[in-house]
């Protein structure tokens, strides 16, 4: 059986997805735009090597994988203020937690959980919230949380050992949780 044929337009349905996984990543809109468009050009190149295997959005994100851990190996020779941020809100961190370890407030629960995964607002709210994490606190927690990539993977692909891969995405979720209840739960949306 032959591999489905891929044209341009097929691409551009893809664009608006690309961009907001790209922006997340880059945390810059025009870096995110113009890597979309390499992703672009790569695959309008690379269009007869497509074979077809996986879905056309799943070909695209990996293309784009590539392109943002490019631009990243290339960004990673300048000094990282967003390192330095990470390092800094260790403090704000330690507010949450009693010197026992115990929460200071409990997390918030979710009274109705799919109510809130099929609003839209609330992806909006989680977008803001994931916007607020360091460069590579955000990084981390997509790749795992939204790309479904190992430890070992994101490891790879961030250049960190197991340990400040498991401290990032500690730190991740510690402070999208204190978003959420902030922005979310907090503002009466919830149901």
């Amino acid at each position: 059986m032959a591999a489905p044929r891929v044209v341009a337009a097929d691409l551009e349905e893809h664009r608006s997805y690309l961009l907001k996984f790209a922006a997340l990543q880059l945390r810059q809109k025009e870096v995110a735009e113009d890597v979309v468009q390499e992703v672009f050009l790569s695959a309008l190149k690379g269009m007869d090597g497509f074979s077809g295997r996986s879905s056309v959005r799943t070909w695209l994100t990996s293309i784009l994988l590539n392109k943002i851990a490019d631009h990243h190996r290339k960004a990673g020779r300048e000094v990282s203020m967003d390192a330095l941020a990470e390092a800094d809100g260790e403090d704000a961190l330690d507010a949450l937690f009693r010197k026992n370890g115990h929460y200071v407030d409990m997390p918030q629960a979710w009274r109705n959980p799919e109510e809130s995964l099929a609003d839209q607002r609330f992806y909006d709210v989680l977008e803001a919230c994931v916007g607020r994490l360091s460069a590579a606190a955000g990084r981390a927690f997509l790749l795992r949380e939204l790309m479904g990539f190992s430890v070992e993977e994101i490891c790879k692909e961030l250049r960190v050992s197991t340990t400040n891969c498991h401290v990032l995405l500690h730190r991740a979720r510690l402070r999208l949780r204190a978003c959420l209840e902030e922005r979310w739960f907090a503002s009466g949306r919830r149901k």
